[in-house]
């Protein structure tokens, strides 16, 4: 008995269903050379300033090798708040 070509598992679903996995998501944490770029500092500014200045950090990890990341929505909060108007 001859088999034809059997369908694709994909092509019973929606147009939405292949562009939900296309997305890109943006990362709700970024490391602190991320944030030096965005404000055009050092990184051993933001790791002495960003406390005083309100920006809290999140440690991941153990002594030396640990990573200390930031909200990316915070950063941005803090510098809307820094526009001169």
């Amino acid at each position: 008995m001859p088999v034809g070509p059997q369908p694709h598992p994909d092509e019973g679903r929606t147009d939405i269903g292949r562009s939900r996995r296309h997305q890109s998501v943006e990362p709700v944490l970024i490391d602190t050379a991320e944030v030096a770029t965005m404000l055009s500092m050092s990184t051993s500014w933001v790791y002495r300033e960003a406390s005083k200045l309100g920006l809290k950090g999140y440690k991941l990890g153990r002594g030396r090798n640990a990573k200390v990341l930031y909200k990316r929505a915070e950063v941005f909060k803090w510098l809307e708040q820094q526009k001169i108007y």
